[in-house]
């Protein structure tokens, strides 16, 4: 799968005049790659995406966070949306650094998850262990995200990085 992903990503870049770059993540949900423009000065990172029903999801969030300009969530930036591809399955975004939130292929749009009350109690508690005393912070970033209609479960020390 991870040769379709370059192939997918040699694409991108090819539309666009980018210079693929180092490899920045690998996950669950995909690559992603750092990408320099060869027309003008810049860099951004896209993420090709292994199946298309994450792709659509974070697209969506993505295109969600634009329409309402959100660029920061508290004090973590939020990559801007540059651009996608339907066809690849690739999103183009800003490169941001420490503190982040970022990765949406694993969140909902606009409906909860319905999770047991057990499981999200447990869920809780792991998180709460993972964060730390940084979990209320983390808490409220994602009670923000929720007033976008955005509910983000992958929630690591990865995805939301509160410390420089």
């Amino acid at each position: 799968m991870q040769e379709e992903l370059i192939r997918r990503a040699c694409a991108y870049a090819d539309r666009h005049q980018l210079t693929l770059g180092e490899q920045l993540g690998y996950g669950l949900h995909g690559i992603v790659f750092l990408v320099e423009n060869q027309t003008k000065p810049g860099r951004s990172a896209i993420k090709v995406h292994e199946r298309e029903a994450p792709y659509c999801r974070e697209r969506d969030i993505y295109l969600r966070l634009r329409e309402r300009q959100v660029t920061q969530i508290q004090d973590c930036h939020v990559p801007w949306l540059l651009r996608n591809d339907d066809e690849l399955w690739v999103i183009e975004m800003e490169v941001v650094t420490r503190p982040y939130v970022l990765d949406f292929a694993g969140a909902y749009l606009d409906e909860p998850p319905k999770y047991p009350a057990e499981v999200l109690s447990d869920w809780k508690a792991e998180k709460h262990e993972q964060f730390g005393e940084d979990w209320p912070k983390v808490e409220g970033i994602l009670r923000t995200l929720e007033s976008y209609g955005i509910y983000l479960v992958d929630v690591s020390p990865s995805n939301v990085a509160l410390h420089r």
